[in-house]
C-alpha cells in the first residue's frame, strides 16, 4: 500500500505543477511583444556593483554604453574593494565607446555590518547617483551583456504595464557538460517557485526578480525605504521584489534570450557551490523546511522512476508522474537548445540539487553561509 500512497502523491503532485502552477514551465514571456510606444524620455541611472571582474565587466560597459536608448543614462560603476583592474577596465572601454563623461567610478567604503556585499555596493551606487535624479535605476550585474534595445524594452514594458520594478533572468551559460546537465534545471526550478505569470499579477503575493537585469522606478524604490530595507539579504533581488509588491507595487519577470551572463561554471562542483550559496537562505535557515525539502524532492522527483518496480498499481502512477514531469521540463530544454531526451533525467539532476541544498545547510552551521569572493554573505545566527 504504501508504494500505491507515495506514487499517488507523486501524480498529484505533478497534475498540479502541470495544471495549476500558472504554467510556469511554458516559458511563454521571454517573447512578448510590448505595445507601441512612443519616443521614451525618462532618464536611467545603471548602477553595477563589481568586485573584481576585470575579466568581464568591459563586456558588460561596453553593451551599456550601446544601447540604442533615447533617455538619459549614465553608468555608475562600483569597484567593491577589487584587488584587481576593474574600474580601469571599464574607464579604458567607456573612453573607446563613448566616453568617460557616460561612466562614474565609485569606491565603495568599508561593508558595514548587518550588510551582504552586494547590497552595500548598490546602497553606494545609489548614492553615488542622486544628483543624476534618474527616473529609473538599471541594476546589473558585472557579468551581464545587454542587446542594444534592451533598455528601452525594459523602460517600454515598465511604462505600458505599470510594472514598478521589471527584471530579466539572463541566459546563463550552458556549454560545459555541468552547465548543460544543471542549468536548464536551475532556471525550471526557479520558475516553478516563482511563475512569472503570478509574479505579475498584484493579486497574488509571488514576487522575484533576477538581479543580474532588473529596473525599478525611483519612487518605488524611495517608497519602500530603500536599500537599506532589505540590507542583510542574500536573495537580494527577490528581496527587493517582495518588498516593492507589499507596498502595493506591480512588478514584472521575464526570460531574456539575448542578454546573456559571461560567468560560467565549468564544474559540477562550481554550480554546486553557486546552488549552495543560496539554498538554505531560501528555506530560511529552518531545519523543518529543509527535512520538508528533502521529503517533499523525494517524493516528487525522486520516487516516479523508482515506482516502476513496485507494482502496477504503483508503476502506472510513477510513470504518469514522470511523464508529466518530462513533459513539463521540454521547454527549459528547448530554449537552451538541449535534447527533449535530457528531460528522463530531471531525477537524477533534482538528486543533485537536493544534495547542494543539505550542504547548504551544513555551511550555514559551520558559519559559511553565501561564501561568494572570499566573503561569509549568510553568518549562522547564535
Amino acid at each position: 500500500m504504501i508504494p500505491e500512497a507515495i506514487g499517488a502523491v507523486s501524480l498529484a503532485i505533478w497534475t498540479y505543477l502541470v495544471f495549476g502552477r500558472g504554467g510556469f514551465w511554458r516559458l511563454r514571456d521571454h517573447d512578448s511583444p510590448l505595445p507601441e510606444q512612443g519616443v521614451l524620455v525618462r532618464s536611467v541611472a545603471i548602477i553595477i556593483p563589481a568586485r573584481n571582474e576585470a575579466e568581464v565587466i568591459g563586456h558588460a560597459v561596453r553593451s551599456l554604453l550601446a544601447q540604442n536608448y533615447a533617455g538619459g543614462l549614465h553608468i555608475f560603476l562600483v569597484d567593491d574593494d577589487s584587488s584587481d583592474d576593474t574600474a580601469t577596465v571599464a574607464r579604458r572601454v567607456a573612453e573607446h565607446t563613448r566616453g568617460n563623461n557616460w561612466l562614474t567610478v565609485v569606491r565603495a567604503r568599508p561593508l558595514p555590518d548587518g550588510w551582504t556585499g552586494k547590497l552595500w555596493a548598490l546602497s553606494e551606487g545609489l548614492q553615488g547617483a542622486a544628483a543624476f535624479e534618474a527616473d529609473y535605476f538599471l541594476l546589473a550585474d558585472a557579468d551581464i551583456v545587454h542587446p542594444p534595445g534592451n533598455l528601452a524594452s525594459l523602460v517600454a514594458r515598465a511604462e505600458s504595464g505599470g510594472f514598478d520594478l521589471v527584471s530579466l533572468m539572463a541566459k546563463l551559460p550552458c556549454q560545459s557538460p555541468a552547465e548543460r546537465a544543471l542549468i536548464p534545471a536551475f532556471v525550471f526550478f526557479f520558475f516553478m517557485l516563482y511563475p512569472q505569470a503570478w509574479v505579475a499579477r498584484p493579486d497574488r503575493r509571488t514576487a522575484a526578480a533576477a538581479g543580474g537585469c532588473l529596473l525599478i522606478r525611483s519612487e518605488a524604490l524611495t517608497r519602500i525605504g530603500g536599500i537599506a530595507e532589505i540590507r542583510g539579504e542574500v536573495i537580494d533581488d527577490c528581496a527587493l521584489a517582495r518588498a516593492v509588491k507589499e507596498n502595493g507595487g506591480c512588478t514584472w519577470l521575464g526570460l531574456a534570450e539575448d542578454t546573456y551572463s559571461l560567468r560560467s561554471y565549468g564544474t559540477w562542483a562550481e554550480i554546486g557551490k553557486t546552488i549552495s550559496r543560496t539554498a538554505f537562505a531560501q528555506l530560511r535557515h529552518s531545519i523543518v523546511l529543509l527535512w520538508g525539502t528533502v521529503a517533499g524532492m523525494t517524493v516528487t522527483y525522486l520516487a516516479p522512476p523508482i515506482l516502476l518496480g513496485m507494482g502496477s498499481k504503483a508503476a502506472a502512477m510513477g510513470s504518469g508522474a514522470w511523464l508529466l514531469m518530462t513533459i513539463a521540463f521540454w521547454p527549459t530544454l528547448r530554449f537552451y537548445g538541449r535534447s527533449p531526451l535530457r528531460a528522463l533525467l530531471l531525477p537524477l539532476i533534482a538528486a543533485f540539487y537536493l544534495g547542494a541544498t543539505i550542504h547548504s545547510a551544513m555551511r550555514y552551521w559551520q558559519g559559511r553561509g553565501g561564501l561568494w569572493k572570499g566573503r561569509v554573505q549568510d553568518p549562522a545566527r547564535t
